[in-house]
């Protein structure tokens, strides 16, 4: 059986997770890590149970690397760009971090080096594995119904006890409030939604002194079968981490973990509390890692498109940059952007 080779590039808070997936699926195997620092590579390496992998402080370097089929990009946000478009022409498959990148121009010169080099890839939307996220789906037909509004919510404020907070709060690294980290709510808007957005509206408000970019936002979503929806992101708000998934459809609704579907469940009076885990954690160790690559390596292993390809994430991005936009300009957004 075949192992694959996996260079982790980065060695921030979220690679480890990668590591302990990686190194649980029989088919990877990481023999590398990327770092600027020799010390702290090796530290990451020890740290995650992979104390001999190589330790590379030159990315091309690594990607010269004959034992390294997969790169697996946790870097800021704003090196993804160029670091998958030379993975690709290196021909190595690639999970990329979200967001994708910080600006549509990078994200689409990105693709079409993706495209060219006809390579694997997944970005790292990990909530679609989360037990909420997949019962609702498998619910969805039958309980809901179609959709013709939802919510979805990513509420979470990054102060300086999380590692990231140090670049995620600068507009030239971080990007946005919905590029640091509310692209995961406008990702699963489109999960549950599963049609293609026509016009966003977004306002934005702030009242964190040391983000360099608005904290919060509103976003309206309008999507071309009629259906409406809102996605709320904010670094600002003072509460727990709050991601919350509200769909209402022509058969029921869900709030988070509460289904009500009084057509399907005879005699229901009120919503009914669904025993499963939600998304309700900031904390990375949290989220279901080991699923999202168990499904990276099936489709490499097998040949078959990952569900969340560059190619289908490049629209979570474009919603990002016309909701972004819309903000700054005080307007509607019509997409495809251009």
């Amino acid at each position: 059986m075949k192992q694959y080779g996996v260079l982790i590039v980065g060695t921030g808070w979220v690679s480890g997770e990668h590591i302990r997936a990686f190194e649980m699926n029989p088919y990877s195997r990481v023999t590398a890590i990327m770092s600027r620092s020799q010390e702290k590579g090796y530290a990451k390496a020890v740290e995650s149970g992979v104390p001999n992998a190589k330790i590379y402080t030159d990315y091309d370097e690594a990607l010269r690397d004959e034992e390294v089929d997969i790169v697996c990009i946790c870097t800021p946000n704003h090196m993804h760009a160029e670091q998958t478009i030379k993975a690709a022409e290196a021909g190595k498959h690639i999970l990329i971090e979200k967001p994708v990148a910080l600006t549509w121009e990078d994200t689409k010169r990105m693709k079409a080096a993706v495209d060219k080099a006809n390579v694997k890839t997944l970005v790292g939307y990990v909530l679609h594995w989360n037990p909420l996220f997949l019962n609702a789906k498998a619910m969805q037909e039958e309980y809901i119904g179609k959709l013709y509004y939802a919510e979805t919510d990513y509420f979470h404020r990054v102060t300086g006890n999380y590692p990231c907070y140090e670049w995620t709060c600068k507009k030239e690294v971080g990007g946005s409030s919905l590029l640091a980290g509310g692209c995961h709510a406008i990702d699963a808007m489109r999960f549950f939604m599963q049609d293609e957005v026509e016009e966003v509206v977004a306002y934005s408000s702030g009242c964190r002194t040391d983000l360099e970019f608005d904290g919060t936002l509103c976003v309206l979503l309008k999507f071309k079968n009629g259906a409406v929806g809102k996605v709320g992101s904010s670094y600002d708000i003072i509460s727990p981490y709050i991601f919350n998934v509200h769909l209402f459809g022509d058969k029921g609704s869900l709030l988070n973990n509460k289904l009500y579907s009084p057509g399907k469940i005879s005699g229901q009076r009120d919503y009914m509390e669904l025993p499963v885990e939600t998304p309700d954690s900031g904390d990375v160790t949290h989220h279901p890692f080991p699923q999202e690559i168990d499904h990276f390596m099936d489709c490499i292993v097998n040949d078959k498109e990952t569900s969340i390809s560059l190619s289908s994430a490049m629209k979570t991005q474009e919603i990002v940059f016309a909701a972004d936009r819309s903000a700054a300009i005080g307007k509607p957004v019509r997409l495809p952007l251009e």
